[in-house]
């Protein structure tokens, strides 16, 4: 039997008061609107005789992979060639390089599709071919519908917030704040990526009434976007010092935690559910401005052969049992309908322990992240980074 680990008092606690966690609470409470240096590919051999396979670039560090592919080869025949890269930055850049030949199908978050059809990338889906009847309808719109055609199928969602040490850092859900990161009781102590942390900083600002716009609207033009950031930069390099270490990707998210003393960050939910399963003292938590969710999704380059097999794959993911164990690989959030009920323990504590109360209704979902704002993230990132 999984069971959290940590400090035991304060996870049983929260665990004990904590609501269930259904997929009704989370399409009641707000639309869910993504991770190792690069290992792979990972090849899963050859099944029964004309079965076909398909190459698959998706996210580095989750170990459960392997087996899932095996599962889902024993249900359909299909053989799963994956490649593993360490964030959607790699993958866009690896689709790109090849004119978007080679690949199948990818996985990144899905604010960022806009990005890959702008650049010509992607080709549009199939939706017959898809099984979106086993998706619950919460997650069908958003920003892969573009020009009236869908250009990805959701797969897992979750969220980043506040990941902590729950000896030098205890948080509490309702006082917790993407503030508390800046404590000065902290410094040199903090671990966060770098573009994202623009975000909670925006958020926790605007908490206080000190931004000059609301954050979503930094993502609608670019005038708005430099009002908000150049407010967000300044905080940003005041508060540098407390930074010990940025992260990028689940190796160096795990890693500042594990053997580099931070002690609290602004991270993946799958970065502490890994460090809990560990057995070390982290907790996840959101904050009062609300957790920052992400949505991957299934895209298929414009140069995918395989398409028959990539389809099999989505429509497997998008089943009840595809649904679980794909959530279960990442500790994340299932997108199919009945998958929540099917998620093993660990995954449905772990979810409980993260969004009490009213976290749910408080999640604030990445919206459409188009080039222009890709661009502009970055330069104000690099900033915080060389301060």
């Amino acid at each position: 039997m999984n069971k959290l680990s940590g400090d035991e008092s304060s996870t049983r606690a929260t665990l004990r008061t904590a609501r269930a966690f259904t997929r009704r609470t989370v399409l009641q409470g707000a639309a869910a609107t993504g991770a190792l240096a690069a290992v792979g590919p990972w090849v899963i051999r050859e099944g029964r005789a004309g079965s076909g396979s398909f190459n698959f670039i998706g996210w580095a560090g989750y170990d459960a992979f392997p087996a899932i592919f095996e599962t889902f080869k024993a249900d359909t025949g299909v053989t799963v060639n994956f490649t593993a890269l360490p964030d959607q930055d790699a993958m866009f850049a690896q689709v790109k390089a090849t004119g978007g030949e080679g690949f199948d199908l990818v996985e990144p978050a899905e604010d960022r599709v806009p990005n890959w059809v702008e650049q010509g990338l992607l080709r549009p889906l199939d939706e017959g071919k898809l099984g979106l009847e086993g998706v619950n309808e919460g997650f069908l719109g958003g920003n892969t519908i573009i020009d009236g055609k869908r250009y990805g199928s959701p797969t897992v969602w979750g969220t980043e917030a506040l990941c902590f040490n729950t000896e030098k850092a205890p948080m509490e859900y309702g006082k917790a704040s993407y503030g508390d990161l800046w404590r000065p009781d902290f410094e040199g102590m903090v671990t966060v990526r770098p573009h994202s942390s623009l975000v909670g900083i925006g958020l926790w600002l605007e908490g206080e009434g000190k931004l000059p716009k609301p954050m979503r609207e930094s993502f609608k033009n670019e005038e708005t976007m430099i009002q908000n950031y150049d407010v967000i930069i300044d905080v940003a390099i005041k508060n540098r010092k407390s930074i010990g270490q940025f992260w990028k990707d689940e190796n160096t998210a795990q890693g500042a935690f594990r053997t580099n003393g931070m002690v609290i960050g602004q991270n993946w939910d799958t970065s502490a559910a890994a460090l809990i399963k560990e057995g070390l003292p982290i907790s996840y938590v959101a904050p009062k401005e609300g957790a920052i969710s992400w949505l991957q999704a299934f895209i298929m380059p414009k140069g995918a052969k395989n398409m028959e097999q990539a389809y099999e794959w989505v429509r497997w993911i998008n089943s009840a049992k595809g649904s679980a164990l794909w959530a279960d690989a990442y500790t994340a959030n299932p997108t199919a309908k009945g998958a929540e009920a099917l998620v093993n323990e660990f995954t449905s504590k772990f979810l409980a322990m993260a969004y009490p109360g009213d976290a749910l209704k408080k999640i604030w979902a990445w919206p459409a992240q188009p080039t222009w704002f890709v661009t502009k993230r970055t330069e104000y990132a690099d900033r915080l980074q060389a301060a």
